[in-house]
């Protein structure tokens, strides 16, 4: 190709450019399309993988620590230090991809890397040195392990039974009743923690199983609807309660199981049941919620946004697989605040470190007639009860106590 000659000069000295034939222009532009394409292409890629993640079940959770030495005979575990396991009070700790549990006591020792943590009880004999080590919040996982009598039961659902726990109080069963929704990733295990308080103030505790939580029926999409949809199960729960006699209901829900809770005692069929709600580190607003695990998880902003819209919009289901789209302005108690009636009890800590306490303070703010708020500041996400089991206790007995002087705004 023979060089074009220009009228540009550089010092005085003429210049020359090579022609750029019609070709080469037309390929350059190809390739730059095509660049532009791929870019395109992993980013609706990587939207989609984080949609997905938000609402498609987990089937197993992530691991965060590890058990780094053990002493059966001293009853002592020590454990990789995070943020949960060097907070102080009673947990549990799911090893071996959950096949083995146990339950952990006081801290004895901590350095930067490692805390030391009695045992108190479980599949003590399964541990192993350099097992992956999930602490749990659940503390018990059966009923038997209160020592209290129950009752197997199953809740018809829209989509079939989906299996439940019955506790009476010590003097049988009660007219009131509270229902008892555990939160995302976790079944009705979660909630056990609560039921000495609510059947020392006399109610019978029904526990609960819903959609794709691994115990009830799953949906055809197995899908989370972040409360969406789920509140469908808790209405049936409801229903249950209502044909063994409950008169009055407090919902109380961990997590997202408080977005479920919050979503039922708005659309129930059975809006006269439902005395109150209590919530323990709930999900207020999902996009709140959504925006801080993008921002931990280093998600650009632009990624996370439109995951968002992917999973509210209907052209967004043909990434996530969702059978509907998710109404996220219906889950926004904040904004949805005047629409809100019934007394709650809000206890939320300030280092959650999954839910942000923000909106769960910002609803406590707009709504001081109705919501009672109990903070916590070292107690971690849904671990209230574990940190501090007799603040958690007293509140939520002094707050059932006020239920009997509250009047509708």
């Amino acid at each position: 190709m023979k060089p074009q000659r220009h009228a540009d000069h550089v010092r005085g000295r003429e210049i020359t450019r090579p022609r750029v034939t019609g070709t080469v222009a037309g390929a350059v532009a190809v390739t730059g399309l095509s660049v532009l394409a791929a870019a395109a292409a992993a980013g609706v890629v990587l939207v989609g993988a984080v949609a997905r993640k938000v609402v498609v079940p987990a089937r197993d959770r992530p691991s965060e620590s590890r058990i780094l030495r053990l002493d059966r005979d001293a009853g002592t575990i020590e454990l990789v230090a995070t943020p949960d396991t060097v907070v102080p009070g009673r947990y549990g700790s799911w090893v071996a991809k959950r096949a083995a549990y146990v339950q952990l006591g006081d801290i004895i020792e901590t350095t930067e890397a490692s805390v030391v943590r009695t045992l108190l009880g479980g599949d003590v004999d399964s541990l192993r040195v350099g097992q992956d080590s999930e602490f749990s919040g659940w503390f018990f996982r059966r009923p038997e392990e209160l020592g209290l009598p129950h009752i197997d039961v199953e809740i018809s659902t829209e989509l079939g039974p989906a299996p439940a726990w019955v506790v009476h109080p010590e003097d049988g069963p009660s007219t009131k009743w509270a229902v008892l929704v555990h939160g995302r990733g976790t079944t009705r295990s979660e909630a056990l923690r609560a039921v000495p308080t609510f059947r020392a103030a006399g109610y019978s505790c029904l526990l609960v199983s819903y959609r794709n939580d691994g115990d009830a029926p799953p949906t055809p999409d197995f899908r989370y609807s972040l409360g969406d949809e789920e509140w469908r199960d808790v209405d049936a729960a409801i229903a249950f309660s209502r044909e063994q006699g409950a008169t009055d209901v407090v919902l109380m829900g961990w997590s997202m199981g408080g977005a479920i809770v919050l979503q039922a005692s708005r659309r129930t069929s059975h809006p006269e049941l439902i005395r109150a709600v209590a919530l323990d580190s709930p999900v207020i607003d999902w996009v709140d919620v959504l925006q801080h695990q993008a921002r931990e998880n280093r998600i650009p902003g632009l990624v996370g946004r439109v995951a968002l819209l992917a999973i509210s919009r209907s052209w967004g289901r043909l990434l996530t697989g969702q059978a509907t789209s998710i109404d996220l302005t219906r889950l926004d108690y904040v904004a949805n605040a005047a629409d809100l009636t019934l007394p709650i009890l809000l206890m939320h800590s300030d280092d959650d470190g999954y839910v942000p306490a923000g909106p769960s303070r910002a609803l406590a703010k707009a709504r001081p007639d109705i919501v009672t708020f109990v903070p916590f500041d070292v107690a971690r996400h849904t671990k209230l009860w574990n940190y501090d089991p007799e603040r958690w206790s007293a509140a939520v007995a002094d707050w059932l106590d006020g239920l009997e002087g509250f009047t509708t705004p």
